[in-house]
């Protein structure tokens, strides 16, 4: 049995190398701020996780190590158990992380030159990555109505035709939108019509918040998920990114094959002896463990929402169906995208994502990570109406 998890307990995160406390000098040019842009959590990692970490450690050797099937059946088993997906643990295997696995596929299986197609605003490795390795890309403006982020098929399927690899944001980020089943068939149809191969990024797939219902491609037809590269990790739902514990999934045997081989010949498929463990150990306990973590981030994020409806209403949330991030819409403020940062910064106190640099399509807008002890999202509201109230 694990104990109950403490989501309301403060740790101190300041001088641990972390990335989202200890680069707030260097990214906002002050420490002086409560820092809610990385996608990480403030919550510590489940005790089942740490306790088969520290079991390893008491072992004494950390030596090279193999993937034990128990790997492969936690995870198609929690696929099963979680989304109804029937996966074979042949077809799955060990990547370094999901940024690094979106990098791979796109040298894999694209050539200099191809063009590769995603949806801004978006995540921003999905706007560097095709740049970086050499491709052309396109993008696909997602449409913001006020509250959700809808597809524009249209311009979708004119892009899609020229495009030999589809990046797909599923749940999306950082809008948080769950996309229904019809969208993504209809995604899905316009690129196996067009041959262009779809690798879905499923980082926050296991943050799906209550009321909501997330698919995978590789669950639909046949024809569908044979086109279909999806990455996922625990990273995100347990808090363990600091471990690299992401894996794919391919159901054609040819893009795996292919893929593996690829792997292989970088030496990157073997994996991390603690990664292995604390996704394992994910998988086989933490069903408790995240249905409680997702009804405290459903609690804070209607905290956040009602405080701004009823104390700052030039800022509307646009309220997450999946993750701990919520998209600010701050476009009634009337700031340019630099005071816009300023005043989160300068007055506010605030560390929070640009939402430009998800996209152009982010102008106006910010982002804000949600993930952390209720008493932290009450301090932030707080800095925030203060600065609100004397400004507006």
């Amino acid at each position: 049995m694990t104990s109950r998890p403490d989501f309301d307990r403060i740790i101190e995160r300041h001088n641990s190398n972390s990335y989202k406390y200890d680069k707030l000098r260097e990214t906002f040019g002050t420490t002086d701020l409560l820092p809610m842009w990385v996608a990480d959590m403030d919550f510590a990692s489940p005790d089942f996780i740490l306790d088969a970490i520290r079991a390893r450690c008491d072992h004494g050797i950390l030596g090279y190590t193999l993937t034990p099937k128990t790997w492969s059946d936690a995870i198609t088993s929690w696929l099963y158990r979680r989304h109804g997906w029937t996966v074979e643990g042949t077809q799955l295997g060990f990547i370094p992380g999901i940024v690094s696995g979106l990098a791979l596929a796109i040298q894999c299986f694209t050539q200099p030159g191809d063009k590769v197609l995603v949806q801004s605003p978006v995540y921003p490795p999905f706007l560097h990555l095709p740049v970086n390795n050499g491709r052309e890309l396109v993008t696909n403006s997602l449409v913001f109505d006020g509250q959700q982020f809808q597809i524009d098929f249209d311009d979708f399927e004119r892009k899609a035709a020229d495009c030999k690899l589809f990046i797909l944001c599923n749940p999306h980020n950082p809008g948080g939108r769950v996309w229904s089943v019809n969208e993504l068939e209809r995604m899905c149809e316009i690129c196996v019509r067009n041959g262009v191969l779809i690798v879905s990024d499923e980082i926050h797939i296991d943050l799906t918040l209550p009321g909501y219902t997330s698919h995978s491609p590789g669950s639909f037809t046949p024809e569908i998920a044979s086109q279909v590269i999806t990455l996922m990790a625990p990273s995100k739902t347990f808090n363990i990114p600091g471990l690299s514990s992401s894996f794919y999934v391919i159901q054609n045997d040819r893009l795996r094959k292919q893929f593996k081989a690829y792997l292989d010949k970088a030496e990157l498929g073997m994996g991390n002896l603690f990664a292995i463990l604390a996704a394992q150990a994910a998988f086989e306990h933490g069903d408790a463990w995240l249905d409680q973590l997702l009804a405290y981030l459903a609690n804070n994020i209607a905290y956040i929402d009602n405080a701004l409806k009823a104390d700052m209403p030039r800022i509307k949330a646009c309220i997450p169906q999946a993750s701990y991030l919520i998209w600010l819409d701050c476009r009634e403020l009337g700031l340019d995208d630099e005071a816009l940062n300023a005043f989160f910064i300068k007055e506010a106190k605030l560390g929070l994502n640009p939402g430009t640099s998800f996209g152009v399509e982010g102008s106006g807008f910010m982002r804000m990570n949600i993930g952390c002890p209720k008493a932290t999202v009450e301090l932030a509201m707080n800095q925030l109406k203060a600065a609100y109230k004397a400004r507006f």
